[in-house]
C-alpha cells in the first residue's frame, strides 16, 4: 500500500499526465509546492514499487499499476469535493478538508459515501431537508 505522501505523488503525475500529456519532476514540484530533488526521491521510490518508470532526463511514465492508482485516487478527491459540497461545506474549505481527510478514510467508507452521493442524487427533497437544516452559525468556523 503507498504511503499518503505516495499517494499525492501518484494523484498529481496521474492527473499532469491525463491533461498535459506528461509529467516532468519541474511540473510535479510545482504542483505539490516541493523542491525537485524532493520530487526526484519519491518518483526513484515510485520507480522501485513498480508505480511508474522513471529515465533520468527522459521523463516518467505511469506502469498499469501506477495509472490504476492514480485513477482511483483522482476519482476518491473528485468524490470527497463532491460530498464536501453537496452536503453544503463552504467553498473556500473543500481542498484543505479533502486534502485533509482524503488518506485517513478506508475505501470502504469512500464507497458508502459515494453510494451517499447516489441517494442524493435520487432524493432530491432528502438533500433539500439537510439543506434547509444548516442553521450553523460561523461561531464554529476558525479564524
Amino acid at each position: 500500500m503507498p504511503t499518503p505522501s505516495m499517494e499525492d505523488y501518484i494523484e498529481k503525475i496521474y492527473s499532469l499526465i491525463s491533461s498535459k500529456g506528461y509529467a516532468r519532476v519541474s511540473d510535479i514540484a510545482d504542483e505539490l509546492m516541493v523542491h525537485p530533488s524532493s520530487v526526484t526521491k519519491m518518483v526513484q521510490k515510485l520507480d522501485k514499487d513498480e508505480y511508474l518508470v522513471y529515465e533520468k532526463y527522459r521523463g516518467l511514465i505511469l506502469t498499469p499499476k501506477g495509472n490504476k492508482a492514480g485513477k482511483r485516487l483522482l476519482e476518491r478527491h473528485a468524490l470527497l469535493e463532491e460530498f464536501l459540497r453537496t452536503i453544503g461545506v463552504k467553498e473556500e474549505h473543500v481542498y484543505e478538508d479533502v486534502e485533509g481527510i482524503e488518506h485517513h478514510l478506508s475505501w470502504n467508507s469512500i464507497d458508502r459515501i459515494g453510494d451517499l452521493l447516489q441517494f442524493f442524487k435520487d432524493n432530491p427533497d432528502t438533500l433539500e431537508k439537510l439543506r434547509s437544516m444548516d442553521s450553523h452559525d460561523d461561531s464554529h468556523d476558525e479564524a
